[in-house]
């Protein structure tokens, strides 16, 4: 804990267009792991493009760790199925933070991050300041299965008397 940087909360906004595993529908649910954290949304039932809404935090000591996000379909009488994968990193994000940019315009933009085959950005994302808090809009394609998007919106919470950015 002594190297702890500060908090990322990521909320977990949306599934779009979420692959079937079950006979007409699915039960999704995403887990988020960085490192040896592992984090888990609620299951919503039934639904392709399910509302989450969820807030995970993880405590971050080493920025430079990817974040994976795994999609399943919960079933009860079997093992869950797998609705893909996304890994996503946060160092630019991360870069955004340390600007410590106070009393920057609402909306302003920080930086863009393109789409590339080293991540799984859906489109360009951007890292802007909203409320005098650097956030990140991130819209995630899902890979090793046929289709499916989620949407995530990172937050930095500085935590008094950790090691801080």
């Amino acid at each position: 804990m002594e190297n702890m940087m500060g908090l990322l909360r990521i909320h977990v906004q949306r599934g779009v267009n979420l692959a079937i595993r079950d006979v007409v529908s699915s039960d999704p649910y995403i887990i988020i792991k960085m490192g040896k954290q592992k984090l888990k949304t609620r299951v919503v039932k039934k639904n392709l493009n399910p509302e989450w809404n969820d807030d995970l935090t993880l405590s971050i000591s080493d920025p430079n760790l990817p974040v994976h996000l795994h999609v399943y379909d919960r079933d009860r009488l079997s093992f869950d199925d797998k609705m893909g994968d996304a890994v996503f990193e946060i160092g630019p994000f991360i870069e955004a933070v340390k600007m410590r940019l106070h009393g920057v315009p609402n909306d302003t933009i920080v930086t863009r991050v393109q789409p590339s085959r080293q991540n799984c950005l859906a489109e360009e994302s951007q890292i802007v300041v909203r409320d005098g808090k650097v956030v990140q809009n991130m819209v995630l394609r899902l890979r090793n299965v046929e289709c499916g998007e989620v949407e995530l919106q990172l937050h930095w919470i500085d935590i008094p008397g950790s090691k801080g950015l």
